[in-house]
């Protein structure tokens, strides 16, 4: 998803100096265009403008993606894209984010269009590297695209990453204004075999719960009703390295003190772990009226000998056992995975094993992904490569089950009457609004029609269901 600033302005600027016209380019995960938006903030704060056109501006900001390949590759043609308009007004580039963490010297050689890069967690000085002057350029030096050299850029990488906002941190919201992510804490301990991140975002590091309790609260008078907590492991917040047991923070706390914050309708669990669901956090989930019953918990596999080879830390029993527990005591919960798919050694059996797994969980929401190999990862390293062709196959053949899946559950639903947060006219048709249920999660999930009436965007109504699809639902308010 990129997201784009929307302010505009006429005034002229001048690099390093204020007054710039900056646009920004958000590539990525939730995750990301919260750092996104605390630099809006901050350029914002320092006196710059931002532009919701490439050509209207002074600086360009991208900030990149590097999780699998597919967006690494965005990632690269988004910067290539961009640095072309620094040949038609555009006088400075900067690239932050994790393929900046991962690839600094990489794209510093190969992208000399670039001015300035800023890794992951060093996004803070973005207004700082706004006012620097880039390094100059080797005698001689020639562009990927055979043109002269522009100076060097200036790169700004920590070894490890550490930085985590405070509510005290401007921000700059994009996307809708009902709506916020809140990022509760940054960085990942997790050793999981095929995953990259704890190198590009850092040890985990928790927020305070006050601290967080304080931007929610700020968010909740801004207009915001609907709170997506996310983090790169939700259900492992407060439990940060060196913090003693009897100090740590949980989930369940941070749960039943965001429910007492007045204007948030609905609080949103993204990115949890299999194995870190107490009984403790079941019961906040289950009792906390404003926390939606909607779970996001990547599953990746079931089997035994795969779940080892990936070093996800448990057993499909626990897996297995999760999901019925979590079924058992929240009423009407609504469970959304991802599995990946062609991991080096995964056999026909362990993948039948995977389907029969799917289609006996009947899961809500469901995302397969082809295996993609990270260098730096011990998934690079083993044996037993799966063919590319076999794995495409298979991931096609779950998204074909779980598409299957989807519809019986949503023609199940017709007739029914739900809460429905209305984002605005549909992009579909202008006729018609559009929403979602608490089962609908914001960019990830289908969404809601509905086929009459006018309600502002932001509003919580009262809707039936009366036409099912794949992924989205139609209904008819209930006035």
């Amino acid at each position: 998803m990129a997201g784009r600033s929307t302010a505009r302005s006429q005034r002229p600027g001048n690099p390093g100096q204020p007054g710039q016209r900056i646009y920004f380019v958000s590539l990525g995960c939730p995750k990301n265009q919260v750092d996104t938006e605390l630099m809006l903030g901050q350029v914002q704060a320092a006196g710059h403008a931002l532009v919701d056109a490439p050509d209207a501006a002074d600086v360009i900001v991208v900030n990149t993606c590097a999780f699998i390949d597919a967006a690494k590759e965005e990632s690269v043609d988004t910067i290539l894209e961009m640095a072309q308009h620094k040949e038609r007004g555009a006088q400075k580039l900067v690239v932050t984010g994790c393929l900046a963490q991962r690839y600094a010297g990489e794209l510093a050689q190969d992208i000399p269009e670039i001015d300035h890069i800023l890794g992951s967690s060093d996004f803070p000085s973005i207004a700082r590297a706004l006012a620097a002057s880039a390094a100059p350029a080797a005698p001689g030096a020639k562009t990927a695209r055979g043109k002269k050299a522009r100076p060097l850029p200036v790169i700004q990488v920590a070894e490890t990453p550490r930085y985590i906002y405070d509510h005290d941190a401007p921000r700059v919201r994009i996307g809708a204004r009902h709506s916020a992510y809140v990022k509760v804490a940054e960085g990942c301990d997790r050793p999981c075999a095929f995953c990259i991140i704890p190198r590009l975002r850092g040890p985990q590091r928790s927020r305070a719960i006050d601290d967080i309790v304080a931007e929610v609260r700020a968010l909740a008078g801004d207009g915001v009703v609907e709170v997506n907590l996310i983090a790169q492991d939700l259900t492992r917040y407060g439990w940060d390295a060196g913090t003693a047991p009897e100090a740590r923070a949980t989930l369940a706390q941070l749960l039943r003190a965001l429910g007492r914050v007045d204007g948030i309708s609905w609080i949103r669990l993204h990115y949890t772990f299999p194995s870190a669901f107490d009984d403790e956090l079941i019961d906040a989930i289950a009792g906390e009226p404003r926390v939606v019953k909607y779970i996001d918990v990547p599953l990746q596999h079931i089997s035994d000998a795969m779940l080892r080879r990936m070093r996800r830390g448990h057993s499909g029993r626990v897996t297995r056992e999760l999901v019925a527990r979590l079924r058992a005591r929240i009423d009407g919960v609504v469970l959304r995975t991802t599995f990946i798919v062609g991991h080096p050694g995964e056999t026909a059996a362990e993948f039948d094993e995977l389907c029969a797994f799917v289609a006996e969980s009947q899961f809500d929401r469901a995302g397969a992904f082809t295996y993609s190999t990270e260098p730096g990862t011990v998934s690079a390293l083993l044996p037993h490569r799966v063919d590319p062709d076999v794995a495409a196959e298979r991931q096609q053949a779950l998204m074909e089950l779980q598409r299957r899946i989807s519809r019986e559950r949503h023609e199940a639903m017709v007739g029914r009457e739900l809460d429905v947060l209305v984002e605005g006219t549909s992009s579909e048709s202008d006729y018609l609004m559009e929403g979602r249920w608490y089962g609908q999660a914001p960019g990830i999930d289908g969404v809601t029609y509905l086929t009459d009436g006018r309600v502002p965007p932001g509003s919580l109504v009262r809707a039936r269901i009366t036409q099912a699809s794949d992924y989205d639902l139609a209904a008819t308010l209930e006035l």
